[in-house]
């Protein structure tokens, strides 16, 4: 009987939407820039040249170099623009980076293949925890509790730079 509801227990929490928590306001300095060293999988959040946040990273399945065509697994390198927010993600909490710019189009296009889109910094959501540590298909992945800090504390229009 106890095994029962052992179980009973597992499989509701497992059920369990990912996202039930109230997001908390930020009420910190207002962030300017984020900086993403995918060698390293650090996040840096910054106000003005002060790093008020780091976070550890995933990146896409083959994270070295920098994204060039649709579904090659590689995690853009650059500097874009957060342009869109999704509270409703299947990662549990979306920002949007502005991938592709007009450089990585014409590239792909010179290729004659297509650079891909629908970049963004998200959570884990449960389904993806035991996947690794480069599972995306080139997002960058970041602990469900960092990435409610992270969409509450980053403004639409933030640069975002991102390094080797």
């Amino acid at each position: 009987m106890k095994r029962r509801i052992f179980l009973f227990g597992l499989a509701a929490g497992i059920a369990a939407p990912t996202f039930a928590r109230e997001l908390k306001p930020y009420t910190g300095p207002e962030i300017t820039r984020l900086v993403l060293y995918k060698e390293r999988r650090r996040l840096y959040l910054l106000s003005g040249t002060e790093v008020v946040k780091e976070y550890k990273v995933g990146l896409g399945s083959a994270p070295e170099g920098p994204k060039r065509f649709e579904g090659d697994g590689k995690t853009p390198e650059g500097s874009y623009v957060i342009d869109r927010r999704n509270p409703n993600s299947s990662y549990h909490l979306s920002i949007g980076i502005s991938y592709p710019n007009e450089a990585d189009i014409t590239y792909a296009e010179a290729h004659g293949k297509r650079p891909g889109g629908d970049i963004f910094i998200h959570g884990r959501a449960r389904k993806n925890w035991f996947k690794g540590k480069d599972w995306t298909a080139g997002c960058i992945a970041v602990k469900d509790r960092h990435m409610e800090e992270i969409f509450m504390m980053v403004p639409l229009g933030t640069q975002i730079d991102i390094y080797p």
